[in-house]
């Protein structure tokens, strides 16, 4: 499998895709949920799982100071950086379970087989996302882009912006695809068409509000559903 322009049709060369990754592409969201859980705790910070859901798909740094703000906490900059490196030990122990979501190795493939432009845009780190990107098989050429390489990850904008980049095409001619609502507020400012998945735990109404042009129930729905996002057939019907 392998990413980028091919040569494919025309029509869907004006198409590119970006991808979350945690409950977009791999079924990941509520181990990490787990792990920053496990993290919080060490730090003296007790939550919910249920908050810390609600914040998935934020950047690490953002994530930690909106659930500590919302007991009170105020955490230095040296418990902050303790949780994240906490958040990602946990994270470890739990990665070997991670599994594809239902079609997203066949979602990918299609895209490549039909020289449809991709790539992925997580706000994790490098070493968190590594083990994910091996269990979909992603080819060492395919753009990548993690909370490493930008200055701010979601909900702010650079994460698509820069994969937008990478595949040389304009944001605007991107399809974000996320879990999240804050996949969602990123992808609109970057004026990007978003497009939600149901896959993460957020539901359908909550994506559409922040600005899902369509929601579908995980990648195997989308794949079935790609003519909605422009992608036109390969045989149209006359």
């Amino acid at each position: 499998m392998a990413a980028g322009r091919g040569a494919g049709d025309g029509p869907d060369e004006q198409i590119a895709f970006v991808f979350d990754l945690d409950g977009t592409l791999v079924d990941s969201v509520y181990y990490h949920v787990i792990a920053w859980h496990s993290a919080l705790e060490r730090a003296g910070v007790a939550l919910s799982v249920w908050r810390i859901h609600r914040r998935i798909g934020m950047s690490g740094g953002l994530f930690v100071h909106a659930l500590a703000r919302e007991l009170g906490h105020r955490l230095t900059a040296a418990q902050l950086q303790a949780v994240q490196e906490d958040h990602q030990r946990a994270y470890a122990e739990l990665a070997d379970r991670v599994r594809p979501l239902p079609g997203a190795v066949d979602l990918l493939e299609t895209l490549t087989r039909r020289g449809v432009p991709w790539a992925i845009a997580t706000s994790g780190r490098t070493a968190t996302a590594h083990g994910a990107i091996g269990a979909l098989g992603v080819p060492g050429g395919a753009p990548v882009i993690t909370r490493d390489d930008v200055a701010r990850a979601k909900p702010d904008p650079d994460l698509f912006l820069l994969a937008a980049r990478r595949l040389g095409v304009p944001a605007e001619g991107c399809v974000v695809v996320g879990d999240s609502v804050w996949d969602l507020l990123a992808a609109r400012r970057a004026r990007a068409l978003g497009v939600g998945l149901l896959s993460g735990g957020y539901g359908r109404d909550e994506l559409e509000a922040a600005g899902a042009y369509r929601v579908y129930d995980d990648p195997a729905d989308l794949l079935r559903h790609l003519d909605e996002v422009g992608l036109r057939p390969l045989d149209p019907a006359p």
